[in-house]
């Protein structure tokens, strides 16, 4: 009997270990199931709607979005901006079936004219709002891309949009607009007082209104309610806020991209409450979080309840950042089936590897995260960090505690970091439970491994820290 009993506890236990597992079935299902865009190939170069590169950023405006309505009403196609050219514009709206180019050489460059970003919803640091129009923006569309070897610029500097951050460093002075001015302040309290969207009658809620006195900036590619997207081989750079922003969107590719962001803010792919993302041969130098998957923040994300879920990461190098996969902080929607593989991260600006990060204020479920097969030169901080302490002194109600569990982390080399595996729990409850850190290799640790607060089922199976097991 006592034999019987041991071997059952021994075989629930390897299940429960494999259960937490890279499981390649799940992977391979995510990976075929992730739909491309349903394209035509009929072309619409801007040229021929009155864009010139001479003219005004309002002309071009006008010339480019012709272009695209055009397409779109003709059943769909390619908008060429031509190559070697160099077009000043304002925001424009991409519509189902058309395919931005931008062709090699060619520079698509979003001007600092606040007025030529009309006010739209989205969302902004995962609260849902009308503001500023993002660079290019798509909102309910369907079989839409933005592809070729050009690049698209925000227009950041110290100069434009980054000072509206409202840092000295970034170039703010007296005088000037600023989201810590009460814009964001703003924002952040109709979220924890559930103000609404829109009213009884669907007229936009005057609160949820933010304008250019607000300060905040927008993003450089936001995709709102959008099914069946591709943004390949384009040079994305000095975006005014996050540089390419999924939301609430399905089916989503993203391959051979150069994300180069030094501004404030400046996270370089942000998938919010998305399902089916590929990630994939794609460059990252931000000035913030490389990758940033994100469910809502706060009461907004839980009323949402949309989690970002199945999402593939591979063969990316990452550069500067704050890290280069990150899962939150707002996150409150909850997270699953993520698999990031065979990246290469190094530099001495790069703070972390993987990252997790949320608070009590979010709540939510983090889940089923795997990551193997990454190379990293260094890092500032930590390859491995957890975090339920973020903003700490975040203004909200604390009463929804988040849940990380299952998180795989396997096949991890690093050569410099301060800490290995990082891990900052909760006091009051366990909420970080089952991570698995099995066959890595961290050279160079300056101080350790770091597990503070309450978790349970750390498992830590042939990790090497200065080249001595960890038992």
């Amino acid at each position: 009997m006592i034999v019987s009993r041991l071997f059952i506890l021994t075989l629930l236990l390897s299940v429960s270990l494999y259960a937490n597992a890279w499981d390649e079935g799940l992977y391979q299902h995510i990976e075929q199931s992730i739909e491309a865009p349903k394209m035509k190939g009929a072309e619409y170069p801007i040229t021929k709607f009155g864009a010139r590169p001479e003219r005004s950023a309002a002309k071009n405006q006008r010339a480019i979005q012709r272009a695209i309505d055009k397409c779109s009403a003709k059943g769909g196609g390619k908008v060429i901006v031509p190559a070697g050219v160099h077009f000043l514009t304002g925001a424009i709206t991409l519509k189902s079936g058309v395919n931005l180019v931008v062709e090699e050489g060619a520079r698509l460059e979003f001007a600092f004219e606040p007025a030529l970003y009309p006010i739209v919803p989205t969302s902004w640091e995962g609260l849902e709002c009308y503001n500023l129009q993002p660079c290019i923006y798509a909102y309910e569309a369907q079989d839409i891309a933005i592809t070729g070897l050009g690049t698209i610029d925000g227009g950041g500097t110290r100069e434009t949009w980054w000072a509206w951050c409202g840092n000295p460093k970034f170039g703010w002075h007296e005088g000037l607009v600023s989201q810590r001015l009460g814009g964001r302040e703003r924002l952040l309290r109709n979220g924890e007082d559930g103000v609404p969207m829109t009213d009884e009658k669907g007229r936009w809620q005057e609160e949820r209104v933010f304008t250019e006195k607000d300060g905040m900036r927008p993003q450089l590619v936001n995709f709102n309610r959008c099914k069946r997207v591709l943004v390949e081989d384009v040079t994305l750079l000095r975006s005014p806020f996050w540089v390419l922003h999924p939301l609430m969107s399905s089916d989503i590719t993203v391959r051979r991209v150069h994300f180069i962001n030094d501004g404030p803010n400046g996270d370089g792919c942000d998938p919010e409450s998305c399902n089916r993302v590929l990630i994939e041969d794609c460059y990252f130098s931000t000035g913030d979080d490389c990758i940033a998957i994100k469910s809502g923040r706060n009461r907004d994300g839980r009323l949402r309840n949309m989690p970002s879920q199945n999402i593939i990461v591979r063969r990316c190098e990452m550069k500067n950042g704050h890290g280069g996969v990150v899962i939150g902080s707002e996150i409150s929607g909850g997270c699953k089936n993520v698999f990031a593989h065979d990246c290469v991260m190094d530099s001495p600006n790069l703070d972390r590897v993987l990252r997790i990060k949320t608070n009590s204020c979010r709540g939510g479920v983090v889940e089923n995260i795997n990551v193997r097969d990454i190379r990293v030169g260094q890092c500032r901080e930590a390859v491995v960090k957890i975090n339920l302490d973020y903003e700490a002194r975040e203004v909200c109600c604390r009463d929804f505690l988040p849940t990380v569990r299952n998180v795989n982390v396997e096949r991890v080399s690093c050569q410099q970091s301060r800490y290995g595996v990082m891990i900052i729990g909760l006091e009051e409850e366990t909420c970080v439970y089952d991570i698995n850190i099995s066959n890595c290799h961290f050279d160079g640790v300056a101080d350790g491994n770091s597990i503070k607060g309450l978790t349970r089922n750390i498992r830590l199976q042939d990790l090497f820290v200065n080249g001595t097991p960890v038992l």
